[in-house]
């Protein structure tokens, strides 16, 4: 592991570490504060919150103990690190508040329907909630701004822990100032408002509950490998940005403890080199980082075939359905409309016309079998097909031979023109030749020069008919 790294890593553990201890030494004073004035004062209220104080207590160790582990760095054991000690030590933490919900509720209704217990709404009982109320929101902003920090989910329930005793402490707070006022301003009625002390647990209970059951519904989550909310389709939104992506794949996400990891597969062009290839993972990776700092990151990129080169070999499979080859095919996207353009290899003895209709039902054809095509240019040349008799004059036709010798040269800008062969039928000549050009020469150039050589022979030397350049990588010794 790299040093800055590992500096990191113990940085964050010591400040989470920090933060716990404070809850944990915070919740023992409160704890005993509270016990002892609710036992003196017999207020169920803060017997409740004593309860509650006292399984946060048990809580917050958890928590200390929790992100004391979950920072340690993976092993053969746990490749995927010890993070979920925080989300197993948030699990227990919401058990511990039902157990504390049910015993409230219990005692509640004991109170208010079967059994009187005199409650002495003394100074020391208001004091106690007013401080517990002042601790519990320092320590909760305290350990919120840890969890925001860390992406601490045992932090994050600690500090929702102590952010709901400010709520519960102010139930109980009012239920006490109710069994006051029925004490000193309603002497005869005071009975009501002793039971108002038990309302008010009941309010604390009901208030954990809901606030347990939010908790416990994420944590579970989280342990289940349940996808957080949203994210995978933000995912597969940017990287369908990512230029050379054909289309974004399976995607699985997984959380432990404060980091998530994302497992992902994208397709690409199968011609693409290695190297680019790479570079477009890594591409989506930093995109996906992005969105989600320090995410766990693997790509896995599948070779398809592009939709032009698939579009290529459907229109070349509706051609030789037809028993016609076609080549130089071309397609053109023009927003959702596809133009192609082709050429057709057609027998030498059709007709113009009869070579018109088959042009045209091959047209017809691709518009039917691919629906995004709305036009099709075809061009229509001989296959060349043609059997001849034709005799080699090569060696009498020396002037002849010379003279495509120095065009083909004068075309290709230097000496490259070698193994003419020149045959005559009647009064048409026919011409072979070899042009050696160099290795590293883009094919689509040598197709353009040979090009250029066939049409200036043919114009230069009228009674040529037919021009075969073959094109060769010259030897570079």
């Amino acid at each position: 592991m790299p040093f800055e790294e590992a500096t990191t890593i113990d940085l964050t553990r010591n400040e989470k570490k920090r933060a716990a201890l404070s809850s944990v030494l915070a919740a023992v004073g409160l704890t005993g504060m509270k016990l002892a004035v609710g036992l003196l004062s017999g207020s169920l209220g803060i017997l409740a919150e004593a309860a509650h104080s006292g399984l946060d207590l048990v809580a917050a160790v958890i928590t200390l103990v929790a992100v004391s582990v979950s920072d340690r760095p993976a092993d053969e054991v746990h490749p995927y690190g010890h993070g979920k000690i925080e989300n197993f030590s948030a699990l227990i933490e919401t058990l511990l508040l039902f157990v504390t919900c049910a015993w409230i509720v219990y005692e509640a209704v004991r109170r208010i329907f079967f059994r009187d217990v005199h409650v002495e709404p003394s100074l020391w009982a208001f004091l106690v909630v007013v401080v517990s109320i002042v601790v519990d929101i320092n320590r909760s902003r305290m350990l919120s701004r840890a969890a925001k920090k860390h992406n601490s989910q045992a932090l994050e329930a600690d500090a929702l822990h102590f952010s709901t005793d400010v709520w519960s402490s102010a139930v109980v707070l009012v239920g006490l100032a109710l069994v006051w006022a029925g004490q000193t301003l309603l002497p005869g009625r005071s009975g009501f408002f002793n039971r108002a002390d038990a309302v008010a647990a009941l309010g604390v209970a009901i208030i954990v509950f809901f606030v347990s059951y939010r908790l416990g519904k994420r944590t579970i989550d989280v342990l289940l490998d349940s996808a957080p909310s949203g994210l995978k389709e933000q995912i597969l939104a940017a990287t369908g940005e990512i230029e050379g992506v054909l289309k974004p794949g399976k995607v699985r996400l997984r959380r432990s403890g404060p980091r998530i990891f994302v497992d992902m597969t994208i397709e690409v062009d199968r011609n693409l080199s290695f190297e680019r290839t790479h570079a477009i993972a890594e591409g989506v990776e930093a995109r996906i980082q992005a969105l989600v700092p320090g995410a766990d990151v693997v790509i896995h990129t599948d070779p398809r075939e592009p939709e032009r080169e698939n579009m290529a070999r459907r229109i070349r499979a509706v051609a030789e359905r037809n028993q016609v080859p076609v080549h130089n095919i071309s397609v053109h996207e023009d927003g959702e409309e596809v133009h192609v353009d082709l050429h057709l290899e057609v027998d030498d003895h059709l007709l113009l016309h009869q070579a018109h209709d088959l042009a045209t039902h091959i047209e017809r054809d691709l518009r039917a079998d691919i629906p995004k095509i709305v036009r099709v240019n075809t061009h229509i040349e001989s296959r060349g097909t043609g059997i001849g008799n034709g005799r080699n004059v090569t060696a009498e036709e020396g002037a002849l031979v010379e003279k495509v010798r120095a065009i083909t040269d004068a075309v290709a800008g230097r000496a490259c023109c070698h193994n003419i062969l020149v045959r005559r039928q009647g009064d048409r000549v026919s011409v072979s030749l070899h042009c050696g050009f160099a290795p590293n020469l883009p094919v689509i150039e040598a197709h353009r020069l040979s090009s250029r050589i066939e049409e200036t022979l043919r114009r230069e030397i009228p009674e040529i008919e037919q021009v075969l350049v073959h094109t060769e990588p010259e030897f570079q010794g």
